[in-house]
């Protein structure tokens, strides 16, 4: 990761630490071309229906409908801004294995 990033991520920490309450919501969508979006979003039910919209992401506006695969909740902000870029660095083998339910 570059520097100027770690450092962003790491003030964001120190302020989430003091100030926020773990609130965030890592997601996973499934678009129509069965292409997997990742995102963050305090509210995830609603943060659907604006991609579903077309008011969403740029990325999911012309790959509608999406349907919501995986959710991690109690989240930091700074939190769900490192989970979401780990999981876009993950080859799609391993995000598809991360978004299907444990075996039991």
């Amino acid at each position: 990761m570059k520097k100027r990033y770690r450092r962003m991520i790491d003030a964001l920490k120190d302020r989430d630490a003091a100030a926020q309450p773990p609130e965030w919501s890592l997601y996973i969508v499934r678009c129509c071309d069965d292409t997997l979006y990742t995102g963050i979003a305090k509210d995830v039910k609603a943060r659907l229906e604006k991609h579903n919209s077309g008011k969403g992401a740029a990325y999911t506006r012309a790959r509608r409908p999406v349907r919501l695969l995986y959710r991690e909740n109690g989240l930091t902000r700074s939190e769900a801004l490192v989970r979401e870029a780990a999981i876009k660095r993950l080859p799609r083998a391993r995000k598809e294995a991360l978004t299907r339910p444990a075996s039991a």
